[in-house]
């Protein structure tokens, strides 16, 4: 159920009256969460409201009033009432949730934490259970879409912080590997079976955004800036109707998965094309002793490039050179179109798929450098244990001048403390915007600056995303925002060096690249050492992904086992 004023109950259905797709009638946006006849709007009586909510018999309650960002203590006593005469509701109050004015993304972001909450808290209760019956002695904690951890309880009532929990944790380590090389520049690049992860990691941090759409609802929780493409190594090679070759969004999964994998699946996949051109070995086992079927491979290759005249091997090529201007425009999205010249870093590519075309991606945008950690198809929950505990907290207030500026600086950064702990690092910043627009921007402050510093980090943001700045325009605040960070349970220094085992030379095979057949190094990564050089065209297998290097590339074993490949 969603509560919220009275008229005012139709927030979710109109939200912003924006369209998803500005030119394609037949898209629309996403139905809301909650119906029209679960939507209650309060007036004065608690009591009835509360009444009310009870007889719908629903799991969770959403309560998001106008103005609760300036005074949360009506809304704190609804929900309340609420709890008190529905117990076994999940109750989501927005002032707890994300405490930010504009009341339609508030709303969502309650809703969404809401339809989540009974569902997230089920599970890590049991998840609890199933630790402490299995006599382990540790303490759990849940990855935040901002890169830090949280705990069991904060989680479940706020799983609206974790949606993005999982490719962050990549992110994370992205960051700690460039932190270790003395690369403050990356773009992390995670490659996996559905779709591609991509983020920009700037001054050795990831970039956060403090807005973004899940499957169409907007969800004001911070999250590192991930932008996502359905290019993955299960995404699916097909002809559309005016007889071009398209792969993805659709996917393969893991059921049936690829044609290659000899479950079923007949459609060809990322996978199978990468199988058909030499880069994926078929003799290799894969988890749960699958073996890649290359007949099937090019069987399923077959089916779709006779429709359009192409053979095994160019329709091969083809799927392989489309998933990569997809990935390639992904990273455009997070980088040019942010004011940010992908020239100037670094190309970070784990998952399993990452480093089959981490080095065609990055030539095809001018990149100089790419860095393939070791365990690369693991590398995100690397990343779990690599984040530090952290909390998030924003509080909307309309500053226009200096006056109140540190006092508001001062409390978030006091509530980031109360809800961390002492030993925590705390940073704040400010969302800053020009008067009269409707979007604004985040700039770090501390509790010494002045309006005008404030103002200056403004304009040189607003200019470097935007391409303009109006230095005598009139300059507003809209946010304070504050987060505390721990100590991580790991850190990088910590992992310990690689020790190689067994040759790493294997031999050689013939692959297939742009410009046709070469012959290819094969090396095992868990033969390399640190200082190990290798040379492309080669091959570098591992247990959980593989890594191609084009002719001209060289690749350098630093001391964690990472490749640095340059050219």
């Amino acid at each position: 159920a969603f509560v919220t004023d009275a008229g005012f109950t139709d927030i979710p259905e109109i939200g912003r009256q924006d369209r998803p797709s500005l030119y394609d009638s037949s898209v629309d946006r996403s139905e809301p969460l909650v119906p029209p006849e679960r939507r209650l709007g309060l007036a004065d009586d608690v009591d009835e409201l509360s009444a009310a909510v009870e007889a719908l018999d629903v799991e969770a309650v959403a309560v998001s009033l106008l103005y609760s960002y300036r005074d949360p203590a009506r809304e704190d006593a609804v929900g309340e009432a609420i709890a008190r005469r529905v117990p076994h509701a999940a109750v989501s109050v927005s002032g707890r949730v994300v405490g930010e004015f504009r009341e339609y993304e508030r709303a969502s972001t309650t809703i969404l934490n809401a339809y989540l909450a009974p569902e997230m808290d089920a599970y890590l209760e049991r998840l609890e259970d199933r630790v402490r019956q299995g006599g382990i002695d540790a303490d759990i904690a849940v990855m935040r879409s901002s890169g830090g951890l949280m705990s069991p309880g904060d989680a479940g009532a706020l799983p609206a912080a974790a949606l993005l929990s999982g490719p962050a944790g990549g992110v994370v380590a992205a960051s700690r590997l460039g932190q270790a090389l003395g690369i403050d520049r990356l773009i992390s690049f995670d490659m996996g079976g559905t779709s591609t992860d991509v983020c920009r990691i700037t001054g050795g941090e990831p970039v956060v955004s403090y807005e973004r759409a899940i499957d169409g609802y907007p969800c004001r929780m911070p999250a590192v800036a991930v932008h996502t493409v359905g290019a993955g190594g299960g995404s699916i090679g097909w002809v559309d109707d005016g007889g071009a070759l398209r792969v993805g969004p659709q996917s393969a999964g893991a059921h049936p998965g690829p044609a290659s994998y000899g479950r079923g699946g007949t459609a060809p996949a990322v996978t199978d094309a990468n199988l058909t051109l030499g880069r994926l070995d078929a003799d290799i086992e894969l988890a749960g002793g699958l073996r890649l079927d290359a007949g099937l491979a090019a069987d399923s290759l077959l089916s779709v490039g006779s429709q359009i005249g192409l053979d095994v091997l160019d329709t091969a090529r083809g799927m392989v050179a489309i998933v990569e201007e997809h990935m390639a425009a992904a990273i455009r999205h997070i980088t040019i179109e942010e004011g940010a010249d992908p020239r100037d870093h670094a190309l970070v590519a784990f998952g399993g798929a990452g480093g089959l075309h981490a080095s065609a991606l990055a030539k095809a945008l001018g990149m100089a450098t790419v860095i393939v950690p070791a365990h690369a198809g693991v590398f995100s929950a690397l990343g779990l244990l690599l984040s530090p505990p952290r909390t998030d907290t924003a509080l909307s207030t309309l500053l226009t001048s200096g006056e109140g500026l540190a006092a508001a600086v001062a409390d978030r950064m006091a509530e980031a403390r109360r809800e961390s702990g002492p030993d925590a690092t705390i940073e704040a910043s400010v969302d800053v915007q020009y008067v009269g627009q409707s979007h604004e921007m985040t700039v770090p402050v501390d509790g010494s600056d002045s309006w005008d510093d404030v103002c200056d980090r403004f304009h040189v943001a607003h200019r470097r995303r935007n391409g303009f700045a109006r230095p005598d325009d009139a300059v507003e605040v809209v946010t304070v925002r504050a987060v505390a960070t721990g100590a991580p349970a790991l850190r990088w220094d910590d992992l310990v060096p690689p020790v190689p085992d067994g040759e790493a030379r294997t031999g050689s095979r013939s692959i297939v690249l742009s410009g046709g057949m070469v012959d290819a190094g094969v090396w095992r990564r868990e033969g390399l050492a640190p200082g190990d050089q290798i040379s492309g065209p080669a091959i570098v297998t591992e247990a959980e992904a593989t890594t191609l290097l084009l002719p001209g590339d060289r690749a350098t074993v630093d001391g964690s086992g990472a490749l640095v490949v340059e050219w």
